[in-house]
């Protein structure tokens, strides 16, 4: 049985044709792209600028706010700046294991500074208030103990819980100040 071979045939598209535009039921679509656009681009420099303050967790709500209504050209960047924020965000709690590793181990100094470095990026860091807290009692220091974990639990209450328990503060605990410190109530 013979089988009849057809000759296959090629279209190609004249060299001048335009490229069409997309059609659309009513009115113009480039003035509503133009202004969405003009004001992605400004919302995506204000989270650029918030990235570069090391305010990373306010970039990263806005990147992502942002990104269901980005111009495709821009989302792949917006992605890659979210996933930027959120190594720079996950990176606080890397220093802060860091520093109650050298802690544990004795490093009071090195600790202090992990510590304070902390601060210096984030003012209203509990953790890091309630490290400098634990610091202060392993050396000693009821005062300071006292002032950090009063502004430890001020940003976080539940640090007054994590305190009650915790046995690093087993040197200031029968200090009067601490005991009303962590039970205002009695």
């Amino acid at each position: 049985m013979a089988t009849k071979s057809s000759p296959t045939t090629t279209q190609t598209a004249p060299a001048h044709a335009a490229k069409k535009a997309p059609r659309i039921l009513a009115g113009s679509t480039e003035a509503i792209d133009a202004a969405a656009r003009k004001q992605t681009l400004a919302l995506y420099e204000t989270a650029l600028k918030l990235m570069q303050a090391g305010k990373f967790e306010k970039a990263h709500v806005a990147f992502t706010q942002m990104l269901t209504t980005a111009p495709h050209d821009l989302a792949d960047r917006i992605r890659m700046y979210i996933s930027a924020c959120v190594a720079q965000i996950s990176k606080g709690s890397t220093r802060y294991d860091y520093a109650i590793s050298l802690l544990n181990q004795g490093n009071y100094e090195d600790a202090r500074e992990h510590f304070q470095a902390i601060l210096l990026k984030e003012k209203s860091a509990d953790y890091a208030f309630y490290g400098l807290a634990l610091l202060a009692s392993m050396t000693g220091d009821t005062a300071t103990c006292i002032e950090h974990l009063t502004e430890a639990i001020r940003l976080n209450t539940q640090n007054r819980f994590q305190a009650r328990s915790d046995s690093d503060f087993d040197s200031v605990a029968d200090d009067p100040r601490f005991t009303e410190l962590l039970y205002p109530e009695a």
